[in-house]
């Protein structure tokens, strides 16, 4: 009896800390991601080297650049590459994919929402994906409201053909989306205008920001729609470019608070420039935030 007794007195401790504490909650995830882009330069010259420094450093997921209709991931096929992964006790639960409107040389581009669509979920899918995501749209991609209109119709459908496969579709946003159109934000077009269950969000934290939108607000608008986040600082020049992560001026401790709000599964760290080797600049990163938010 005594026993029971001290066991729940202990519990109520703890969930009395849990709530005086945000910060105990505030780890959503065991991993640490890094968008690949970061090492764009590394991975075409030496994926599986990259790979290894990037296991090393302590990230232990990462999110594909780079897929193609042709040379599948960063040259390798799905199995190939999912191999790699696993080699270096890395996983990747999602990979950045373009829509296809654009062509390149007046010929459509595979591997892409719009052409060879089907190859590239069943590709995903044995490399282990989890999220596919519509990374960028070029200027000739974006144009009114209407056309946004479209391309949510779009990305409803290539979100049913994920599903089919058990991958979640998502969208990667700018700043773009954010400015105004007609009185309205592209960003809410797609997020009305889209099916929730088979269209959801990776939140890139430091665009958001940049256009002037608070990543939290919009966790409270949109509960449980952001999934995947993208997690780079801004620094304070007034040009507000990229930095490390917890050398700028965003507030990270704030938003990791909210990340069950979110919906978040999986965030990334990406940094689209760096001032010296983008090796030292995603080590500083990663230092940060295993000391600070997770």
């Amino acid at each position: 009896m005594h026993s029971r007794r001290a066991f729940v007195k202990s519990a109520a401790l703890l969930s009395a800390g849990a709530l005086l504490s945000p910060s105990l909650l505030a780890a959503p995830t065991k991993y640490i991601g890094l968008q690949l882009y970061t090492l764009r330069e590394a991975m075409a010259k030496d994926p599986a080297g990259t790979l290894a420094k990037v296991a090393q450093l302590g990230y232990n997921s990462v999110e594909g650049a780079t897929y193609t209709g042709s040379q599948k991931f960063y040259g390798l096929d799905p199995a190939a590459f999912a191999k790699l992964l696993k080699q270096h006790g890395l996983i990747m639960p999602s990979s950045h994919y373009r829509l296809g409107e654009e062509q390149e040389k007046g010929q459509p581009v595979q591997g892409t929402m719009l052409h060879g669509w089907d190859q590239a979920v069943d590709d995903a899918a044995q490399a282990g994906v989890k999220y596919m995501v519509c990374a960028y749209l070029s200027e000739a991609e974006r144009g009114n409201l209407d056309h946004y209109k479209l391309l949510a119709e779009r990305l409803n459908k290539a979100g049913e053909r994920c599903k089919k496969a058990g991958i979640q579709l998502c969208y990667h946003n700018h700043d773009f989306e954010f400015a105004a159109l007609d009185g309205k934000l592209p960003f809410d077009v797609l997020l009305q205008q889209t099916d929730k269950n088979l269209v959801q969000m990776e939140l890139d934290l430091y665009w958001a920001t940049k256009a002037g939108h608070d990543p939290v607000a919009l966790f409270k608008q949109h509960p449980g729609r952001f999934p995947l986040w993208h997690v780079k600082d801004m620094d304070k020049t007034p040009q507000r470019g990229f930095t490390e992560v917890g050398n700028g001026s965003i507030d990270f401790k704030r938003i990791f608070a909210q990340a069950q709000q979110a919906g978040l599964k999986y965030f990334f760290v990406e940094q689209d420039q760096t001032p010296g080797s983008p090796f030292d600049s995603i080590q500083q990163s990663i230092t940060h935030i295993k000391r600070n938010l997770v």
